[in-house]
């Protein structure tokens, strides 16, 4: 590991970047193992590869109100170090909040950071925090990136506690998979760690500052997929049982006892995942000097990616119910209500005036009582006239009514509803064939207000990156299909797809479901006609509404609904 430099400098605003720090030169004749400086990488950083620190240039003149391009508006200098500063800024043509960070166009990183963004930006992959704009003009070059005010680091959620086994399995999946498609376009991280990671408040995990990050503090390696394959490792380790998996304390977690070397997360805290415990282990132990009870050790992220692919399906926990308050009787008594008691107070009910016992009233009641006796009189005879006029004609009648019956020919059984055994998001062109599996289970729990989304996209047709998403049903078993009707919030287009007959596993082939209906909408009913008859059906979303309370292109899946 090359041995810093300069001064490490953090850019940071609560959009997600790192805190801006300063740290003195540190030399890497410390003894720190060799493994251990390239993850933590917390008091140092590596060096550009010269011997000699960059040049420090002037910070630009800037101020509140400032606008670069024409365009964004700096509202607040979050920091300001060492030539670099960050800023949350206005984009006044879409009207959003943006974040900038800028440095002078002479300083010796520009020319690398501009690169960086720029690559960061051709990803074009919404589990990263995007680079939206890339600019070197009047002697400064800035980045504007993504303001995401929902967004959790994992520092902070790891504040209070490690994370629940499904959340846990949720992060190491998603960044796994975010870093094993960034490999494949040539970028690496090189700076993962939990301020690195964000939790939205939909429950999806997004990195930020790809390349960007290393490119800010000059560095570089000679096995970027095991740098950040390590990193993930560490992010694991520190989600399972909040402990930072070096001896030194880091991103407010405490380290590892002195002189115990690496131990299992499951070691270190009770009731940890076995097997999440082991697959940190895996990633850790990259460089093959130690293994994870036997198991081989993950050395890129598209590894780690099969690893976990490999493990039984962790399941998100079943939602609790609060019991409702126990009812509370209330007594009643003849001409007086009781008394209603609450702890430390008695309160006695008014009572009720007594009925009016006047001589017009009990008149009055006489007189009706009359006219109810007599209108009971008149309908009894009546009644009693009709049926005998009647009784002749009903055996002719019954008889024309039998025959009209039996020339009648004979109506289709009503429609029955078919109950949906289980659920399961599908996303068979994505890197783990999962979409957003959190709350899948609300398409079908007939309760107002719930529902399922899809992952964010860029645009309404995915950000170009895959045809479509979807959910799968189980009905249990093969039966004729007569209506799908499916709620959305947002006007969302929908194919129906099935897989024939029952083929015993859930397909996971998409060319095993071809469609059968379609249509768009908030509320689609799609009936894919009478000869269907199929276990397995694919809700497949093929264009996204634009949500109203976030702006953000996703589809929201309500209720779903079969028949026969």
């Amino acid at each position: 590991m090359a041995e810093r430099s300069t001064a490490a400098v953090d850019v940071a605003d609560n959009s997600g970047d790192e805190p801006l720090t300063a740290q003195a030169d540190q030399s890497t004749a410390d003894g720190v193992a060799k493994n251990r400086e390239r993850v933590t990488d917390i008091d140092e950083a590596q060096g550009s590869g010269g011997t000699e620190g960059p040049e420090k240039a002037s910070p630009p003149e800037l101020h509140s109100g400032h606008k670069l391009a024409r365009r964004y508006r700096l509202e607040e200098c979050v920091t300001r170090l060492d030539g670099f500063s960050s800023w949350r800024a206005v984009d006044e043509k879409l009207r959003r909040a943006v974040g900038v960070h800028i440095l002078p166009a002479d300083h010796t990183r520009a020319r690398s950071v501009l690169a960086a963004a720029r690559s960061s930006a051709l990803l074009g992959d919404p589990r990263f925090v995007q680079v939206l704009d890339a600019v070197e003009e009047n002697d400064v070059v800035y980045v504007v990136h993504e303001w995401l005010p929902d967004a959790t680091e994992l520092t902070t959620l790891l504040a209070s506690g490690p994370l629940e086994v499904y959340d846990a399995y949720q992060m190491v999946t998603q960044v796994s998979a975010a870093m094993a498609a960034a490999h494949r376009e040539g970028l690496a991280h090189l700076r993962l760690n939990p301020n690195a990671v964000l939790r939205t408040s939909s429950g999806q995990w997004r990195i930020r500052g790809l390349a960007v990050n290393a490119a800010l503090r000059g560095i570089s390696s000679d096995t970027p997929q095991r740098t950040d394959t390590e990193a993930i490792g560490a992010l694991l380790y520190a989600a399972l049982t909040q402990r930072w998996p070096y001896e030194s304390d880091a991103y407010g977690l405490s380290g590892l006892p002195k002189d115990v070397g690496l131990i299992a997360p499951d070691q270190v805290r009770a009731g940890v995942h076995r097997g999440l415990s082991e697959l940190a282990m895996r990633a850790l132990a990259n460089d093959g000097a130690t293994a994870s009870r036997h198991e081989s050790a993950c050395t890129t992220p598209e590894e780690l990616v099969k690893a976990i692919g490999e493990m039984p399906r962790i399941r998100p926990p079943e939602p609790s119910f609060t019991a409702p308050p126990d009812y509370q009787r209330t007594t009643y008594q003849q001409g007086t209500y009781g008394r209603q008691t609450r702890p430390g107070v008695t309160q006695q009910m008014p009572t009720p005036p007594p009925p009016l016992q006047s001589r017009t009233g009990k008149a009055l009641k006489w007189a009706v009582s009359a006219l109810l006796i007599a209108a009971l009189g008149l309908g009894s005879w009546q009644l009693a006239d009709a049926l005998m006029d009647q009784g002749g004609k009903s055996e002719d009648s019954n008889q024309t009514q039998t025959t009209e019956d039996n020339d009648k020919s004979p109506t289709k059984p009503a429609s029955k509803p078919i109950a949906i055994e289980g659920v399961q998001d599908y996303d068979p062109f994505g890197s783990d064939g999962s979409e957003n599996p959190r709350d899948i289970d609300k398409i079908h729990d007939s309760a107002s207000g719930t529902y399922w989304q899809t992952s964010y996209y860029a645009s309404a047709d995915f950000g170009r990156l895959k045809s479509g998403v979807g959910v799968i049903l189980d009905l249990g078993k093969a039966q004729p299909v007569g209506k799908v009707t499916i709620s959305f919030m947002g006007d969302t287009s929908v194919e129906l797809r099935a897989a024939s007959g029952d083929p015993g596993a859930t397909p996971t082939s998409f060319d095993s479901y071809p469609k059968v209906a379609s249509g768009s909408g908030t509320t689609v009913t799609l009936k894919p006609g009478d000869s269907l008859k199929s276990r397995y059906l694919l809700i497949w979303l093929t264009n996204l509404p634009k949500q109203v309370d976030d702006g953000q292109f996703r589809g929201r899946v309500l209720d779903v609904k079969v028949s026969s």
